[in-house]
């Protein structure tokens, strides 16, 4: 016979004047809990009461919270979330980890209040105690059910940032990381940057050392050690991910080296057949831009001479020679090559930042000829530069403010900058000998006001004439900052209207089994498992 609602509040009223004497009606609480199989008014009082007394009957304690629980899933929407809103308070003790499993695995609900009330439960226990609620959410990660383990991945990666110094202890932020590696072996290409974002922001990583760990955790997941095939469009993706993943970690004491490398021997020689999964996606272009971004943090590379010849050959591929000239002395118009600009100032960039580690390549390593046919190919491109610029500067003087906001006068200043920069290293390759010596902001690194302001005076002043203070300064990946890279913002091509376009960082999934890494993981079904 089920409990009525009389049967409750008279069961309620004994253990509640019972006071020292509670473990002695242990009959009144089992009234309570099989409150649970009433109806809807009953349902709703036990879910209060329940929790109430429940610290007192331990050897109740299971039978108490897969009473809750039955609650929890409950077809009335209302009885779920009264239900879910008591649940931290069975959060005690060898419990925490079970009431942990089993509000993450609520997290699958569609209902937008219940799944608040969810995430609101959620944190509740974590500030009493966050390693074991750590246990519970890693715990349906690794084993849950797929909707599960994508909610899970996302309340962390929202959630924990936002958690206090006394709970976000140092022994909780290593279990973080160490609970994040095992997830990292089998992840999806949306998981692995929700993760990363998970541990970038720790604070027990925020030094040398953890940031350096940090890239060993995106280099595993890199397959540097294996030759890159072009083709698979996939595993394109995947490198670009990896690599955006490291860039802000990289600094003069943390090293791109390797990622430096593997671009120069594996992605440069096969730039022209790289595919994406990325639809309108410049992918040859976006390989130049990452390459170029982590080239300052170089450290010493072992076949320094060989990956500089690379980024030598492919820039003179981009560096077209003047066209022939007619027989009546004039050029043939129709001849006339187009100057690749956003490229050549991604590769111009890096084989400046190269060359520095080894300031002799042009003079000693490449021969007279070659020397000869490549400064040709820089005096045209600077001609070219300088009519552009001009044209440019023209049609930007006088604009300010909202003028300059236009998508077209947006396209003209981000123009104008890759222009400036590249006629300031062009000038650098002509000193003799080569000076690797002038510093520039790349093209799309985020622009100081002042520089816009340039950008629109009638007469800007070369970036040789730019003090060290002004424009001319180094951008540090800081990582508490990391997230604002979320957005990757190049230009393309010859300044086409998708220039200001974004390309968000979590593009597509990354597809196709492999043992480890970025792999499509198996469907978990299993069920309830509290």
């Amino acid at each position: 016979m089920a409990v009525t609602i009389e049967e409750l509040y008279r069961n309620y009223g004994i253990l509640a004047d019972a006071k020292d004497n509670l473990s002695q009606h242990k009959d009144a609480y089992q009234v309570i809990l099989d409150g649970v199989k009433g109806g809807p008014k009953e349902k709703r009082l036990a879910a209060q009461f329940i929790p109430k007394f429940f610290s007192s009957f331990p050897e109740l304690a299971d039978a108490a919270i897969n009473a809750q629980l039955d609650l929890c899933e409950d077809e009335d929407v209302s009885i779920r979330r009264q239900a879910i809103k008591e649940l931290p308070r069975f959060a005690t003790g060898e419990n925490i980890l079970r009431v942990a499993d089993i509000l993450t695995q609520l997290l699958q609900t569609d209902d937008t209040a219940e799944f608040n009330q969810v995430n609101t439960a959620l944190v509740s226990i974590f500030k009493s105690d966050a390693k074991g609620t750590l246990g519970g959410l890693f715990s349906q990660i690794l084993q849950g059910e797929d909707v599960v383990r994508e909610r899970a991945i996302k309340f962390l990666s929202l959630k924990i940032k936002t958690l206090p110094e006394d709970v976000m202890t140092k022994e909780v932020e290593d279990y973080v990381f160490a609970e994040t590696k095992k997830v990292l072996e089998d992840v999806t290409g949306e998981e692995f940057v929700l993760l990363m974002r998970v541990v970038s922001g720790l604070r027990v990583l925020q030094t040398v050392s953890g940031r350096q760990q940090l890239v060993e955790l995106v280099v595993e997941q890199a397959f540097l050690e294996q030759a890159l095939n072009p083709a698979d469009p996939d595993t394109v993706d995947r490198l670009l991910q990896c690599t955006r993943q490291a860039l802000p970690l990289f600094s003069k004491n943390v090293h791109s080296t390797r990622f430096v490398t593997y671009f120069c021997e594996h992605v440069l020689p096969n730039l022209s057949n790289l595919t994406t999964p990325v639809a309108d996606l410049d992918i040859q272009l976006e390989v130049l831009k990452l390459l170029a971004e982590m080239s300052p943090y170089c450290g010493d590379m072992e076949k320094l001479e060989s990956n500089l010849n690379m980024l030598f050959t492919k820039l003179v591929e981009y560096m077209p020679l003047p066209p022939d000239e007619a027989e009546n002395g004039e050029n043939a118009v129709s001849e006339e090559p187009k100057l690749q600009f956003s490229y050549v100032e991604c590769l111009l960039f890096g084989f400046h930042q190269l060359g520095k580690k080894l300031p002799d390549f042009l003079l000693d390593k490449v021969d007279a000829e070659q020397l000869k046919d490549f400064k040709i190919r820089l005096q045209y491109f600077a001609r070219g530069l300088q009519v552009y610029i001009r044209q440019l500067r023209v049609a930007l003087q006088g604009k300010t403010g909202d003028s300059l906001k236009t998508d077209e006068n947006k396209i003209k200043v981000v123009a104008l900058k890759i222009t400036n920069n590249i006629n300031v290293l062009i000038k650098d390759l002509f000193h003799n000998p080569p000076s690797y010596k002038s510093t520039v902001t790349l093209s799309w690194k985020p622009v100081q006001k002042m520089e816009t302001a340039a950008a629109a005076a009638p007469k800007r002043p070369s970036g040789e004439e730019i003090s060290p203070g002004s424009t001319i300064k180094k951008q540090l990946p800081v990582l508490p900052r990391r997230d604002a890279r979320q957005i990757y913002n190049p230009p393309s091509g010859k300044y086409s209207a998708t220039i200001g376009t974004y390309a968000p960082e979590t593009r597509g999934g990354f597809r196709g089994g492999r043992g480890r890494g970025f792999g499509t993981r198996g469907n978990r079904s299993r069920g309830r498992i509290y």
